[in-house]
């Protein structure tokens, strides 16, 4: 009986967490997405009070990368332990009506601030630094901006990368140094 229970909790913490379910925007809506008034000022003293980083997720309606990450890599339990953990993610719509806060105080629709960050591709992922200039937009001060769907394993590294302000010095390991030998590590058998 002991081992049938261990097989079915091996089986079970196996399977991928179930995707995100579509709002009336047409984003997917995961449960670790923080819903807010969109005031990234705020957003931030409540991350900063959490403990945590503010990281802005970009997506818009009928996005097949976004669906990817959804499906495929935010799912995975490293990630989501991270989002949960981690960062505050805020979601915003590329197209989006709705009204926010810059981190520069500036009060635009979503589909306003992203032009004025030049938000190009969906998803795109933008982590905050542990400290916020209020005089600089949110892209201006951003530690790293992630376009585009990724998988697990790069996702992960982002992640990890800007968790643990590796960005600060890069003249020793930028992302791409840093991931490339997450990749080998994780190839030798080292998964943690």
């Amino acid at each position: 009986m002991r081992h049938f229970l261990a097989a079915l909790a091996a089986v079970l913490l196996a399977l991928p967490v179930a995707a995100a379910e579509l709002g009336d925007d047409g984003l997917h809506k995961a449960d670790w997405l923080r819903d807010t008034f969109k005031d990234l000022r705020e957003d931030f003293a409540e991350a900063e009070a959490e403990g945590k980083r503010l990281l802005v997720i970009v997506e818009q309606r009928g996005c097949i990368y976004c669906r990817d990450m959804h499906e495929n890599t935010f799912p995975d339990p490293r990630i989501q332990k991270l989002l949960r953990e981690t960062y505050f993610p805020v979601q915003l719509n590329l197209h989006g009506d709705t009204e926010i806060v810059d981190t520069d105080g500036e009060v635009l629709s979503e589909k306003a601030a992203a032009r004025k960050w030049n938000v190009l591709f969906t998803p795109t992922m933008i982590f905050f630094p542990p400290e916020l200039d209020k005089s600089k937009p949110a892209t201006a001060q951003a530690v790293s901006i992630m376009p585009g769907a990724f998988g697990p394993g790069t996702t992960f590294d982002m992640l990890t990368w800007v968790a643990e302000e590796r960005y600060l010095d890069q003249s020793e390991e930028d992302f791409q140094r840093y991931h490339a030998r997450m990749i080998r590590e994780r190839a030798d058998g080292n998964t943690e």
